[in-house]
């Protein structure tokens, strides 16, 4: 295991994450690191918007997988290398709905559940 996936590895498990996610996070930064062909820690803002073009368009994934891979390398750039993620584009459609139309949900639409 080379160092920083050794230390994105003690990072989510001091945060608590669950083992799936672990798993599913490693897999995917290991996934955008290959497919670049280079460590991830000399990848940036660019080549994180290339690959979720990459994902969308090429991989034909859903938005909810798209929405896992960007979540994970949020995650790494955030706090295994303490970069600002920044404003980098990650919007994702929402799920279609009942009415069968995606949409975009803002924070405000959600209602606080205690």
């Amino acid at each position: 295991m080379t160092p920083l996936r050794q230390r994105m590895s003690e990072d989510m498990q001091v945060r608590n994450l669950s083992l799936n996610t672990q798993l599913s996070y490693l897999q995917q930064v290991s996934l955008f690191a290959r497919h670049f062909g280079k460590s991830p820690d000399l990848l940036g803002r660019e080549d994180i918007r290339t690959y979720q073009v990459y994902l969308a368009n090429e991989k034909k994934l859903m938005p909810g997988s798209i929405h896992i891979a960007i979540s994970a390398l949020r995650f790494f750039f955030n706090v295994t290398l303490e970069r600002a993620w920044g404003s980098i584009a990650t919007s994702q459609e929402a799920p279609e709905a009942a009415h069968g139309k995606p949409g975009r949900y803002a924070v405000s639409d959600c209602e606080r559940a205690d």
